[in-house]
């Protein structure tokens, strides 16, 4: 009796928890269906055979050999095919930018750092937005410190500057202990989170006539935050060419396309971010792109819909977005419970993206069956854990990255 009575207390609190995490990343949704349900494969056996694309083959069938034909043919081509296919186009409307320091604390966190608020202030069309960004700097740097940058998908106090509230998904403090500066912004400030037309947000200063291949919210998250990285790069206290953008789920894959686009991020860090972003699409593992574009229409371009139960139609995959942050450092995690996300999927496109980056001089290589729990492994630029739990960025992923980062952002690379 009292073990049936345990288990009522218990399964209650398990799915409450839970609940938590997803109402937080909105994992899954209750939107309904456009299209005929697909039931979700969650079982490796029953993944299809399927082809990639050939990261290192041109669409007029050229063959990359060397970095300087990435560079300026294959690199470019592939940064056209997300932009048109996947994420959309950042229109080219004019618009103003001022930024003011609103706020400076050098007695931060009992005097260990210095903070400063940063309002980032665009203006278009008669119309503003501004961003906020918080920043902590060690004050016991004698020279000009790396930094990471967070886009937080998730409610303002999970990056509460005045540290009243602390949280494992921003753990300043520890990340100012080893010695990096450390920032994040509300991804809200750029673009509400919600399927409204494209009218509110940065979509609302910039958007004239929308197509099919428009910028969605994604793109414009990614773009919020290279107009934070406008900032850091000013900072005389930051050293301007070792920057590492940072995201989680929805925010990770926004940290991708940044990283893509914006090559003045010299670090990228992908946590948990599945479909859309570091999962392999042809897999149909988990969230596919039909399930994602259901539940979020806002957050890719039109075309991105027409490939719907049709992934092997794409003519891009994730590994090729991946391969656009070569030669640069690359940090892509998962979580052994986030079975939505596809673990296996992301490291396999982590592994695909090498040829690129081999196309620099590296010489990674990394086994075919993915590392143990809790275990992280890289090899030169690149590196992957897959963590015990949910869906969820903790300080042990922290701990990981600020590991991989030692070893590649605060040196040259």
């Amino acid at each position: 009796m009292k073990r049936i009575f345990l288990v009522l207390l218990i399964l209650p609190l398990q799915i409450f928890a839970q609940k938590e995490i997803n109402k937080q990343d909105s994992i899954k949704t209750a939107n309904p269906p456009t299209e005929k349900i697909v039931e979700i494969n969650y079982d490796e056996s029953k993944v299809s055979g399927y082809i990639l694309p050939d990261l290192l083959t041109c669409t007029d069938g050229q063959k990359i050999l060397t970095k300087k034909q990435w560079i300026s043919k294959r690199r470019t081509e592939l940064l056209e095919l997300f932009t048109t296919q996947v994420y959309g186009r950042v229109p080219e409307t004019s618009y103003e930018k001022s930024i003011k320091i609103v706020q400076t604390d050098p007695n931060a966190m009992d005097g260990r750092a210095t903070l400063k608020l940063v309002d980032i202030t665009i203006t278009a069309q008669q119309k503003s937005l501004t961003i906020r960004l918080g920043l902590f700097i060690p004050n016991k740097a004698t020279k000009p410190v790396p930094a990471f940058l967070l886009i937080c998908n998730r409610a303002p106090k999970n990056i509460d500057f005045t540290r009243k509230e602390k949280s494992e998904f921003w753990p300043a403090e520890e990340v100012i202990a080893r010695g990096y500066a450390v920032a994040a912004f509300d991804n809200a400030d750029v673009d509400p989170d919600k399927d409204d037309g494209f009218i509110n947000g940065i979509h609302g200063l910039l958007d004239t006539k929308r197509t099919p291949e428009s910028w969605g919210t994604i793109a414009a998250w990614a773009w919020g935050a290279s107009r934070c990285l406008d900032y850091l790069v000013t900072d005389k206290q930051i050293a301007p060419d070792k920057i590492a953008v940072v995201g989680h789920s929805r925010g990770a894959k926004t940290a991708l396309w940044a990283g893509a686009l914006d090559q003045r991020f010299a670090m990228v860090i992908c946590n948990e971010a599945g479909c859309g972003g570091s999962s392999l699409s042809r897999r149909k593992y988990g969230e596919t792109i039909f399930e994602i574009n259901r539940g979020f229409p806002h957050w890719f371009c039109a075309n991105y819909k027409s490939y719907n139960h049709k992934e092997d139609a794409l003519p891009v995959d994730q590994h090729e977005l991946l391969a656009l942050i070569a030669p640069r450092p690359l940090y892509v995690a998962s979580a052994e419970r986030d079975r939505w996300g596809d673990p296996f999927g992301q490291y396999l496109a982590l592994r695909e993206s090498i040829p690129a980056y081999n196309l620099f001089g590296s010489k990674c290589d990394l086994p075919p069956s993915s590392p143990p729990v809790n275990s992280p492994v890289s090899c030169e630029n690149l590196a992957y854990h897959v963590r015990d739990g949910v869906h969820n960025l903790l300080l042990k992923d922290w701990d990981y990255f600020m590991d991989f980062a030692d070893k590649t952002l605060k040196q040259k690379f």
